[in-house]
Order: structure tokens, then sequence, then C-alpha cells
């Protein structure tokens, strides 16, 4: 049975998150929705056509983290790579009129910047376009982005990698980017993928949704939570970090510590709209808990509340701290 995280304690440690301060790097994205309605099937061929009636920008993919964490009140700075264009002077823009620091943003001609546009039409996507270059940034970028991070390490309280595999995570950079935060003491945290999941070794943090587990594990999450502290215990033995999170969606989160410690945190069940971004949140309300002076299994609980604010919400969104309060339960 779980030990309860009581309302005086968890209500503590949200209003903590506006005392903190987060440098997320990653690899940024746009967001773009074009809404619209269907009235009539194209003459050339048989697909619908959809009339646009509005279109909107969104912050994605480690910005999506940077936005997650500005909304929990966190104070931000970013750090990553966009393309030299339109889209990416956009981005930049839009992150530094919300309030975060985006000195690290860097420009790259050699690649677009990424931008995913989805066609919504009554009220359903339709279609994505994905535009993007994914190859890894050259070590001369790599150099750059290093040198900015460790000038913003002393005016921030952690650091948060946002993996998507677009190229700006490297081998190169995340170990730099190690080094840099264990040599200032400054924990670091990373939602991950399989592909870097092993040059990470010495994170605080590294979160993976079950089937990124899997694909790493090559191996089902299991079921029983014998089986299940065993899996995830070799997983942590085998990356050598600190804490290992797994996401499990309507089965809740799991995570294990180098302590030995494991906990199977329950999931808190709510009428699901949109799992997109959850895993975004999730690690950003465990990253200010824990910065903010939660425990392990504090921190989890918290995570938990906020991956189900955020799954009732229509597409890629965001929660505020008087809604993770108001979520206790």
């Amino acid at each position: 049975m779980q030990e309860a995280v009581s309302r005086e304690r968890y209500e503590e440690i949200v209003r903590g998150f506006a005392r903190s301060s987060v440098l997320v790097v990653g690899d940024l994205m746009m967001d773009e929705y074009l809404r619209g309605a269907v009235r009539r099937i194209s003459p050339e061929s048989p697909v619908m056509i959809v009339e646009v009636e509005g279109e909107e920008f969104k912050p994605g993919g480690a910005a999506n983290v940077a936005s997650n964490l500005l909304d929990l009140g966190a104070r931000v700075m970013v750090a990553g790579v966009v393309g030299e264009d339109e889209i990416g002077r956009l981005l930049k823009a839009e992150l530094a009129q919300r309030g975060m620091g985006t000195d690290g943003i860097l420009a790259d001609p050699s690649r677009p910047t990424t931008r995913k546009t989805r066609v919504v039409a009554q009220s359903q996507q339709v279609l994505r376009v994905d535009r993007e270059q994914t190859h890894p940034i050259s070590p001369q970028v790599a150099c750059r982005l290093l040198e900015v991070t460790a000038a913003h390490l002393n005016d921030v309280d952690a650091v948060l990698l946002s993996d998507y595999r677009k190229g700006v995570l490297t081998p190169e950079t995340v170990e730099g980017l190690c080094e840099q935060a264990r040599a200032m003491g400054k924990p670091l945290l990373a939602n991950a993928k399989p592909a870097s999941a092993h040059w990470l070794r010495g994170a605080r943090v590294v979160s993976f949704n079950s089937a990124e587990a899997e694909d790493l594990a090559r191996a089902r999450v299991p079921e029983d939570l014998t089986e299940l502290q065993a899996y995830g215990a070799r997983l942590l033995n085998e990356l050598d970090v600190e804490m290992l999170v797994i996401t499990r969606g309507a089965k809740g989160l799991a995570y294990w510590r180098d302590d030995g410690e494991f906990r199977h945190i329950p999931a808190h069940v709510v009428e699901v709209f949109d799992v997109a971004g959850a895993g975004d949140t999730t690690i950003s309300a465990m990253t200010l808990a824990l910065i903010s002076g939660a425990s392990a299994h504090e921190a989890a609980f918290i995570a938990n509340h906020a991956g189900a604010c955020v799954v009732r919400k229509s597409g890629v969104a965001t929660v505020r701290p008087d809604e993770l309060i108001e979520d206790f339960a």
C-alpha cells in the first residue's frame, strides 16, 4: 500500500515551483494547426477538401517542455537549435515573449526548423505534415551550444534534456552537458529515447514511456509488481543513473532509485481526452517537485497528477499550479 502525501505537503511543494529555475536543452519544434471544415470531396481525386478557417502555432518538442515548466510557475531558459528561417525566428520570438531566456537558441543554416503541421477538421485530425532534417548537429554547432549552456548554468537550479531524436542531443552534447552539470553541482534530468539512454550515465532522473522502455529492454513491461521491480532494477543498473521512471499511461507510473527504492504509483483516474504531450508535463512536474525539496515518492505522486490534468485537455497542453492543487485527491 502506498503511503499518502498530505494535501498540505502537496500544496507546499507545488507552490514552491515558483522559486525554481530550469535550463531546457533539446530538440525545439513548432507545432502548426490548420483548423477548418470539410464540406466536399475534391473533383481531382477522392480526398477531402479542408476549408481552412484558422491557423495556430504552438511551441513543440523541447519548447513544449519549456512551456510546461513556465506554466507550472518556474523561470525557464532554453537552449537548442533551429533553422535559419522564418519559423525558427517565430519560435524564438514566441518563447521570448512568454518570458523565457532564449540566448541559448542557435540558428543552423544546414537544417530547417522542425515543423509539424496538423490539419484538423470538425475537431478531428485528418493529416499531419512534417518538415524536418534529423542529421546530428555539426561539431562546431555542438561546441557553440555547450558554450552557451555553460554560461547559463549558474543561473538555474537544474538541467532538463528533452530528446526527440532530431539531431541536437548527440553523444558529444549529452556527455558535455552531463559533465557541466556535474561540475556545477546541478541535477540533470532527461526525457530520453532508447537511442540516447546510455549517454546519460550519472543523471539524476531518466524517464521513458512503456514503449520506449520495452524498446530499450527488448522485453515487455511486466504487469506483476514483483517482476516489474526486477525489470526496472535491471534497466537502472544498466543505465547507471540515480533514478529511473517509466510512465505507463492508464496504469500510472513506476520509479526505481539506486538506493533500492521501488514504487508503483497507480494512475489518477480521469476521463482521457488527448494524451499528446503528457510525457512532457509529467517530467516537467517531476523536475520542479524534486528541486523544490520533494522526495522521490512525493515528486512521482505530483507528476502523476500533472499527467492526469493534461490528458483531460485537447491537443498539446500545459498545466498551471492552481489546476494541480485543485486536482489533489
